[in-house]
């Protein structure tokens, strides 16, 4: 998994890339458990290239979203394959998360 960043004026850009399960879930813990993260408005999740979410995975965005929630930084996430889509709704996170079909739609939000 590889995780690259984009900043720009109060939000944050996290591209996903490969599979995030549960050893390269400690590396995304790592990234979001920064201080510097609740600076930002917005951290939006690029899933383009995100190929597969394993239940670690989910658990730390779960676990960083009251978190972020408290600080005001919304949490969102965009182009989502439908697989990966699948696994949020089957577990209803999808009620719970912003997920948006474009990063021009996570950027209006």
């Amino acid at each position: 998994m590889k995780i690259t960043q984009q900043s720009t004026e109060n939000t944050l850009t996290l591209s996903l890339d490969g599979e995030l399960d549960a050893s390269s879930s400690v590396v995304l813990d790592t990234e979001l458990s920064k201080p510097e993260i609740l600076h930002n408005h917005k951290v939006l999740v690029n899933c383009q290239k995100l190929n597969y979410i394993s239940s670690a995975g989910l658990g730390v965005f779960i676990s960083h979203l009251q978190r972020f929630q408290d600080a005001g930084v919304k949490l969102v996430f965009f182009n989502m394959q439908e697989k990966v889509h699948n696994v949020f709704e089957i577990l209803g996170l999808d009620s719970l998360m912003t997920i948006v079909p474009s990063e021009a739609d996570a950027t209006a939000i």
